[in-house]
């Protein structure tokens, strides 16, 4: 019998795209190609090709975004409520401040380290809170936190007052060059943290912690009869939503190099809100849509229309027509507007192949 040479490489082949596939399909692809086209972004910037506004609002975006994917853990999954994400984040901002400005020494990645304790620190003591209190109550708690931070950044003189504070030189490890001004660099740190953040959030949601949430969400008296802890889930959502808003305030004044209070009052609370809901609170994706809607359209490609630059309000009054819009008929954000859109072309193209080739038997 005539052996069959091919059959090896055909094997072969078939172990290779089957691989590649393997690795398509892997979640952390998505967030890979999309670090590397934010990077592209900044090197395209440097040869002339992307405006150098364009690549530092798109990083001052991503910033936010890493905001919104800590809430997300709140209004996603654990289903709790919080204004108090500005406070959170602006925390982080000043406190990063006061460190850079007072021990010039010490590297930044050291000071991100300690805006997490302290984050990790203020979520726990909101996480005992909310186990007394619920639903809009607990959403005025927090926003009274907030507020209470807000008066110390505007009145505190460590605070630099109603005039803000700025950093200057950042040194990112020990023995490594100061930055200054080479927001470059600042860019792939930030695009770096953001795409870990979202690949921590993805096993995070994925592992029975984040079903773990969504039980305790939909009613926490059948949460608690399945043995799932409410003080130990709800004490992690807060951990990590304020944990996300402390590197997120931590590397906007990094980024900026500069704050204020006016950065952080309750419009940037409920602007992180709005980025969830439009975008889609429970899907990566969908909250870096919404946070580019709510945040990014403005500074990324609004800002050279005379029309939208003169009147900023226009764009608060689209955030809320969309916010209506999403709320009435898209309760999982726009997100959910696209997979219904990819199931009907789906199915399109289902009856296109039944009709061309008849049905299967």
């Amino acid at each position: 019998m005539e052996k069959n040479v091919l059959t090896p490489n055909i094997l072969r082949v078939s172990g290779t795209e089957t691989n590649r596939l393997r690795i398509i399909r892997h979640p952390f692809f998505g967030f890979i190609i999309f670090g590397v086209g934010m990077i592209l972004v900044q090197i395209l910037q440097k040869f002339g090709v992307v405006n150098y506004s364009f690549a530092k609002a798109l990083g001052q975006t991503a910033i936010y975004g890493i905001a919104a994917l800590g809430f997300s853990f709140l209004l996603g999954y654990a289903g709790l409520s919080s204004l108090g994400t500005a406070g959170f984040a602006g925390l982080g901002a000043y406190l990063t401040g006061l460190i850079l400005n007072t021990y010039a020494q010490v590297p930044y990645f050291v000071t991100l380290i300690a805006v997490l304790a302290v984050s990790i620190l203020l979520g726990v003591s909101v996480g005992f809170i909310s186990l007394r209190i619920e639903g809009i109550f607990l959403a005025i708690v927090t926003l009274g936190l907030s507020e209470v931070l807000g008066q110390v950044f505007l009145n505190a003189e460590f605070t630099g007052g109603p005039n803000g504070m700025r950093t200057g030189y950042i040194r990112l490890l020990p023995n490594l060059l100061n930055i200054r001004t080479n927001i470059s660099i600042l860019f792939y740190i930030v695009t770096a943290i953001l795409v870990l953040l979202m690949m921590l959030t993805s096993n995070l949601i994925s592992s029975p912690t984040g079903r773990a949430m969504l039980a305790m969400k939909n009613s926490t008296s059948a949460a608690q009869a399945m043995g799932i802890s409410l003080l130990k889930y709800r004490l992690l959502a807060f951990i990590l939503a304020t944990a996300y808003a402390g590197i997120a305030g931590s590397l906007h004044m990094i980024y900026g190099q500069y704050t204020d209070p006016v950065q952080w009052t309750i419009m940037f609370s409920l602007n992180i809100l709005a980025a969830c809901l439009v975008g889609g609170a429970k899907s990566i994706w969908g909250i870096l849509i919404g946070t580019l809607i709510i945040f990014g359209l403005t500074p990324l490609f609004f800002q050279d229309i005379t029309l939208l630059r003169n009147n900023s309000w226009i764009m608060s009054v689209i955030s809320g027509v969309l916010i209506i819009l999403v709320v009435m008929f898209f309760k999982g954000g726009i997100i959910q507007l696209f997979k219904n859109l990819g199931v009907q072309i789906r199915i399109r193209n289902e009856k296109k192949k039944e009709y061309r080739f008849g049905k299967d038997e």
